[in-house]
C-alpha cells in the first residue's frame, strides 16, 4: 500500500516576508525548468516539523518588479518540489474605509487588470504542458486553506477581514485617483500587483492556493489629499510582516493536521478536466 501523501507547503513571500529564519533545517535549492528560473533559489526547511519551501517573489534583493516576476517558473518549481499548498503574502492598498492600514485580508475573489504576463502553462510551445487549459476561476482561492488562516488570525486577535475582492494591476506605478475611484465603483476591496497570475497558475497545477493580504495604505481615493507612497508602505509593512509571520507559524501545523485527500482529488480532477487536447 502506498504511503499517505504528506502536506508540503510552499510559501511565497512578498516585500518584507521572505525571511528564511522562519524555517529550521534550511537548505537552498537551485532549479530551473522549461519555463525558466524562479525569482531566487528555493529554501527548503521545516516549520514545526512541517515540510515547507520558501521563495522570495521579487528576489531576496527585491530587484524584480511585479511585471518581470517569472510567475510560471516560481509556481512550477514549487510543484516540482512536491508542494501541495501555496500560501502567499501580498502588500495591498485598501479601497474601503473599514479596511485600515495594518489590517489583514483573506481575499476570495480577484479582478485581473494585468496585461503583460504569461498566465498559463499551456501556451502551445513544444516545451510546455500540452493542450489548452480553460481553468475554472469561480473559486480561485482554496476555501479550506483560507478557513484555517482566518481561524488562526482570529485566535491571535489580529485585525482581519475574512473575504474580499482584490483588483490586480500591472504596476509598478500606483493608481491614479480616477482609477482608484473606478475600482471602488466595481466593489473591489483591495488593490495589489502580484496575485495574478500566481493564483491562476497554482490552480492549473491543482495546488491549494491562499493569500494573506496586508493593507499598507488607502491607495489614493480618499479626499484628504493623501496618496500612497513607498515610504509609507514600507513603514506599515514592517508591522504587517510580524502579523503575517505569526499567522504562518500557527496556521501551517494546522494545515498539516487536516486530511486533504478529498480536496486534493477535487483540485487535481478540476485541473485535469480543464485541459483540451
Amino acid at each position: 500500500m502506498a504511503a499517505p501523501r504528506k502536506v508540503k507547503i510552499g510559501i511565497i513571500g512578498g516585500s518584507g516576508l521572505d525571511d528564511p529564519d522562519i524555517l529550521s533545517d534550511r537548505k537552498e535549492i537551485t532549479c530551473s525548468s522549461s519555463y525558466g528560473s524562479p525569482s531566487d533559489c528555493l529554501i527548503e526547511g521545516k516549520i514545526k516539523d512541517v515540510d515547507c519551501v520558501l521563495l522570495a517573489r521579487h528576489g531576496r534583493k527585491h530587484n524584480i518588479m511585479p511585471s518581470n516576476v517569472n510567475y510560471r517558473a516560481n509556481i512550477f518549481a514549487l510543484k516540482e518540489q512536491g508542494c501541495t499548498h501555496i500560501v502567499v503574502t501580498n502588500a495591498c492598498g485598501s479601497l474601503k474605509e473599514e479596511i485600515k492600514p495594518g489590517d489583514i485580508i483573506f481575499p476570495d475573489q480577484f479582478i485581473d487588470r494585468t496585461t503583460k504576463r504569461e498566465s498559463t502553462f499551456y501556451d502551445g510551445k513544444e516545451s510546455s504542458l500540452k493542450g489548452v487549459c480553460h481553468i475554472p476561476m469561480h473559486t480561485p482561492f482554496c476555501p479550506e486553506t483560507r478557513q484555517i488562516l482566518i481561524k488562526t488570525a482570529k485566535e491571535l486577535k489580529i485585525p482581519y477581514h475574512e473575504s474580499g475582492t482584490i483588483v490586480v494591476i500591472e504596476g509598478p506605478r500606483f493608481s491614479t485617483k480616477a482609477e482608484s475611484h473606478l475600482f471602488r465603483s466595481w466593489k473591489c476591496d483591495i488593490i495589489g500587483m502580484t496575485t495574478v497570475p500566481e493564483v491562476v497558475l497554482a490552480n492549473e497545477l491543482g495546488i491549494c492556493y491562499a493569500t494573506i493580504a496586508m493593507a499598507t495604505d488607502y491607495d489614493c481615493w480618499r479626499d484628504d489629499g493623501a496618496s500612497v507612497c513607498v515610504e509609507d508602505v514600507m513603514a506599515t509593512m514592517k508591522n504587517n510582516a510580524a502579523k503575517a509571520t505569526h499567522i504562518l507559524l500557527k496556521a501551517i501545523p494546522a494545515i498539516a493536521e487536516k486530511d486533504w485527500t478529498d480536496v486534493w482529488y477535487k483540485q487535481e480532477a478540476c485541473a485535469k478536466s480543464a485541459v483540451m487536447l
